[in-house]
């Protein structure tokens, strides 16, 4: 007969049939830790064989030790030499735990069944190649819309009250020389978003409690959706005084905000980017922020991370976060959560909790 074996935080497993297994997923994977693997009882009692996998990115802490007790892990995380531990390890590792697969990465792992990538965004992984090598592709989904829309949002209020400066006013003691000048509000104001998906929908409905009007671009209208919906990206940035950037990476989208959408916003108007880098020309938008040709820029994310342009920097107008916008540690444990839970369905053979290719 054919067990599947559970190991409790206790030194005695519990073992259950795949039936009782699948019931048993009701307990909480903090209290349950699943091994998927497969023992076969008939046979005289051995130490199961666990899976291998590959970790190719920094995950929360709470994450690798589940991962660790659950599966045989290898780890390219500030590895001096990743192709030496991919090499040693090609014809064991069956899956991957981060994300940021590029199809010769995949061509150095001959049994490779899944990515596990942790993030929204998958398009650090070659799908296509993925695709076309029966390779499952799952990413984390819903779990880090809050912490990107906060973050949006207190980017908006760092750029629009000065907040940097600020802070460096009263640290310098100005504050005793005189008041610090007047800066504007997000009440009253339009913010168009490029790209009402999850987390955009998010930050429209945190915006709309500032009691800003919203407006948005997309592929498509989402006719369920209360705000006005633009078919040009141009003309949404004429007539908005925010542009939000919350769309999907990947070649569809690379240099959408170029030179004349951010010449469309005006000297009045202003950047936000929580996206991808590769969204917005940067070079552009350089140039228009140190002409005053735009008004200001709130960026999380860049063309090559993490490197920023000096240019950029010396920019008074320019607020910078370093690519942090699901880095909060709910955020993270959710993610984490969710990586496990799609390695965990794979090799207990059920359908992917977030399967995206």
């Amino acid at each position: 007969m054919y067990r599947l074996v559970i190991r409790q935080k206790r030194s005695v497993p519990l073992t259950y049939t795949f039936e009782e297994a699948i019931k048993a997923r009701s307990i909480d994977i903090g209290q349950a830790h699943y091994a998927g693997l497969i023992e076969n009882r008939s046979k005289p009692r051995e130490a199961p064989i666990r899976p291998t996998i590959l970790v190719t990115k920094p995950l929360a802490k709470s994450c690798l030790k589940e991962l660790e007790q659950l599966f045989d892990v290898r780890s390219i995380v500030n590895a001096a030499d990743p192709d030496a531990i991919m090499a040693e390890n090609a014809e064991s590792i069956r899956a991957v735990a981060g994300g940021k697969v590029s199809a010769a990465m995949m061509a150095k792992l001959p049994k490779l069944e899944i990515i596990a990538n942790e993030g929204v965004g998958v398009d650090t992984t070659d799908v296509q190649t993925a695709k076309q090598r029966g390779i499952a592709v799952t990413n984390t989904p819903d779990v880090l819309n809050i912490a990107v829309a906060e973050l949006a949002v207190g980017l908006m209020l760092a750029l629009a009250r000065t907040l940097p400066q600020a802070d460096r006013f009263v640290r310098d003691g100005q504050w005793a020389k005189g008041m610090f000048p007047l800066r504007s509000q997000l009440n009253g104001k339009t913010v168009g978003i490029l790209g009402l998906g999850r987390i955009g929908k998010e930050i429209a409905t945190r915006l709309t409690s500032f009691g800003m009007n919203i407006v948005y671009f997309g592929r498509q209208e989402q006719h369920d959706q209360p705000y006005r919906y633009f078919d040009d990206l141009e003309a949404m940035a004429r007539e908005s005084d925010w542009l939000v950037v919350i769309a999907p990476g990947g070649k569809a989208t690379d240099g959408i905000v170029s030179r004349q959408i951010i010449e469309a916003l005006g000297p009045e108007g202003r950047l936000v980017n929580v996206a991808r880098g590769s969204l917005v020309d940067q070079a552009a938008l350089i140039e228009a922020l140190a002409s005053g040709r735009l008004g200001g820029a709130a960026l999380d994310v860049f063309e090559e991370e993490p490197g920023v342009p000096a240019e950029l920097l010396v920019l008074d107008n320019v607020v910078v976060s370093p690519h942090m916008g699901s880095r909060t540690e709910e955020a993270r444990e959710a993610m984490g959560r969710l990586v496990i839970d799609n390695l965990v369905a794979h090799f207990e053979g059920r359908s992917l909790p977030s399967r995206v290719a």
